[in-house]
């Protein structure tokens, strides 16, 4: 499974299944903190899961993204 790196520290992770692609945060706090936005979406703890029929919703993948990086290198 493909993870990204930045700064040394893992931000995202993307895979892709048969029913499903999935977003792992790497982080236990990131889906929390977004409930509302991700709550249409199956998870589980650790990962969140896209449908394989339809593009990648561009805003949400950046604010899931934003809020990692901004987890991993607090102000």
């Amino acid at each position: 499974m493909p993870a990204f790196r930045l700064r040394g520290k893992v931000i995202a992770g993307f895979a892709a299944f048969k029913n499903h692609l999935s977003y792992l945060p790497h982080s236990g706090s990131v889906l929390p903190e977004l409930r509302d936005e991700v709550a249409v979406y199956e998870m589980t703890p650790g990962s969140l899961h896209f449908p394989v029929d339809s593009p990648l919703p561009q805003a949400l993948v950046k604010k899931l993204i934003d809020v990692r990086i901004s987890q991993a290198f607090p102000d």
